[in-house]
Parts: C-alpha cells; structure tokens; sequence
C-alpha cells in the first residue's frame, strides 16, 4: 500500500487514529482544557503567518537539516513527551524510541511515560531527551537523573509550565481514570477497538513506571486528571532551576516559557535552549498562541528555541523556524501515526514531513532552513 497516496496529510492519520483506539484514550490524546480555547488559538495564529514564494531560483534540493545543541540533524523536528504514550498504543514509548533512532531525531521520554528510562535504553539512539516533572524530594530527583544518565539519554528537559494538574473537560468526561481502569462503560469501547485491545491485552494496561520505585498507593482524593506524578511533584522556582542545572552535566532545556522576560534570566542561569510552549493548550485556556509568543522570545536571547504546539504539517515547521524558532517538537502527530498504522506510521510522518518542507521550500525559493526569515510576512 503507497501511504502518501491513502495518508498525505496528518490530518488523515488523525481520522485513522480516531477510527482505531477507543474514545476515551482519542479523548485523553486530542484535549485540551476549558473550552479550547487556546488549542485552536494555535491553529488559528499558525493560519495568520503568510510568505511571498520566490521564483526563478532554478532547479535546487533545499538543505533541511538543523543544527540544536551543537549537534546536525537531518530534519529540524523530534517527538515530544507525552505522558502515558503506552495508552495510546502499546510500546508506544518504544516504538517512538526507535523510530526516532532510526531517523536520527531527537525522542524525550516524559517522567509519567508507561515506560522507564532503563526500558528504553536498548533502543535510544544518540539524540535521547528525558523529561522531568520536578518531584519535590531532592533524593529523588538525584535518583531520576541518576537513572536518566546511566539508561543513556544526554539532554534534561524540566517543564515548567504544569503547576497544578489542569482540568481536561473532555477528558474527564470520558471516563478515563488514572491509573487507567477499565469499567464496563471503557470496556464496550475497548471491544469495538479489536487491534488496540489485542495489543493492551499482551502488554497489560499501561502504568507509570519511572515512578514506581518512588510512590505508595495513589491517593483516592486525587482529581480524574492528575495521576499519582502529583503525589511527588512540586511547582518549581529559580532556586530549583538552577539546582538541576548544577546537577546535571549535559544539555538543559527549560520547556514552558511564555515571556520574553524570564528568557535573559534562564539564559543567565546556564540553560543551553528554551522550549517556547503553552503544553498545546492542556494546561491553561486563556494562554497566548505559542506563535505568537515566539518573536519576543526571540529578541531578547540568542538561546537555541524549540517550538511547540498546534504544527500540523511541514507548512507550520516552517512558519515556527522563520518567526526564530531553531527546532520543532511534535507532541500529538506521532501519536496519530502510530495509533493509526503502528510503527510503520512513524517512519510514514518523518518522511511526509519531509516531503512536504521540501515542496513548500520549493516555492518560497528557500534553499536552506536559515533563509526562511528573509521570506516570510505577516497579514
């Protein structure tokens, strides 16, 4: 089967994923909080950035590789860290490992994955980013990085962005618990979802492994969106910025930044990139698109900025890189890959997105990614 004919688009990954995996785990993957509100801000914003295509460069293949912490990559794009991937679809973590492994891309495995650091060390390539919810106990978090260092992964990524566990009207409409348990209402929508039950029925439901060795038995009092992370978590401060910072020899990303003001301050502090985000809309529904916020960032640091939030296709990669982005992260596209066609589904989107930075750089007579800032203008 040719995918690029049948699934050109993410968008038709998206409708596959949705067909393929039970309501309540499309419900957890696709919200966002309140009314959405900023979810489609993103969309929204992204759809306001115009360019003015170029012509008569002759015939050219345009460089789409990337330079991020001091390493070139073939694409400017990695998989970003979802929380409990493995609902999704089963080795979800795995899967994502190896693809991005096998792309040469960057993979970061969130704190509250259903997989640990040492489960996937067998199939980290070079470009291994952990993720970490910042726990309060000071000897856990040595221990997690610790555990982090040894299973292979070189860039710490703190999110800064998660205070409090954020509401998820849709999600928890849907029934979903955490952990997951499945109750008669799940599990009529398990038993029309037959490829997806199969594999949970091999692997087991998923569970938060990182944090197994750490937490007692969640607390019954914990809402239907937080998870048993918030038993351990803390809302950090500069203070704790800067203790991770001491503690970890390598690459150190801050993600969740929104204002220009608090970029001088990090970079100060010793961060190597910040990750400009608003989590995609999941966490705070009043918050500005991410795009929007990006060029104030921009001008202000000479950081490396990672993006996030609301990208949906080469197209919008390009959008985030020409307003100073330096590399993208894509948080819900390679879920829909994979939930709609399995490991293939992943080597399908890199090669799309691949496909599809060349054909709109085509037209913008971009023959490099760091020429994009000369062509674009906005309505």
């Amino acid at each position: 089967m040719d995918l690029h004919s049948r699934y050109p688009a993410i968008s038709d990954l998206k409708a596959r994923a949705k067909q393929r995996i039970p309501p309540f785990v499309w419900e957890y993957l696709d919200s966002a909080t309140g009314t959405e509100a900023t979810k489609n801000r993103n969309r929204t914003a992204l759809d306001r950035i115009g360019f003015a295509p170029s012509v008569l460069h002759g015939e050219f293949t345009p460089d789409l590789s990337a330079t991020l912490l001091g390493e070139r990559l073939a694409l400017p794009l990695g998989f970003a860290p979802v929380g409990m991937s493995g609902l999704m679809w089963p080795d979800a973590e795995g899967h994502l490992a190896r693809a991005a492994a096998r792309a040469g891309l960057p993979y970061c495995l969130s704190t509250v994955a259903s997989q640990s650091p040492e489960d996937l060390a067998p199939h980290l390539g070079a470009q291994g980013w952990f993720q970490m919810y910042p726990p309060r106990d000071p000897e856990i978090r040595s221990d997690m990085l610790t555990r982090a260092r040894q299973a292979g992964f070189k860039t710490l990524v703190l999110t800064v962005d998660v205070p409090v566990a954020s509401r998820r009207e849709r999600q928890t409409r849907s029934g979903l618990t955490q952990p997951p348990r499945l109750t008669p209402r799940l599990l009529a929508q398990v038993a029309r979802r037959p490829a997806w039950a199969l594999g949970m029925a091999r692997r087991g439901m998923p569970r938060m492994r990182m944090l197994a060795k750490y937490a007692a038995t969640p607390n019954a009092s914990l809402s239907s969106t937080a998870h048993v992370g918030y038993l351990l978590r803390t809302s950090p401060d500069w203070d704790y910025v800067q203790w991770l910072r001491d503690a970890w020899q390598g690459p150190f990303i801050v993600k969740g930044v929104l204002r220009a003001e608090d970029a001088p301050r990090l970079e100060g502090m010793g961060v190597d990139a910040l990750w400009v985000s608003n989590h995609a809309g999941r966490q705070f529904d009043a918050a500005p698109a991410t795009i929007q916020a990006l060029p104030d960032i921009r001008a202000v640091t000479g950081l490396p900025l990672i993006f996030d939030s609301g990208i949906e296709g080469g197209l919008d990669i390009l959008r985030a890189l020409a307003l100073g982005a330096d590399f993208v992260m894509l948080g819900r596209a390679p879920h829909y890959a994979l939930a709609a066609l399995g490991p293939a589904g992943l080597d399908h989107l890199v090669d799309m997105l691949r496909l599809d930075l060349i054909a709109n750089m085509g037209q913008l007579g971009a023959k490099s990614l760091q020429s994009l800032p000369g062509h674009f203008l906005l309505d």
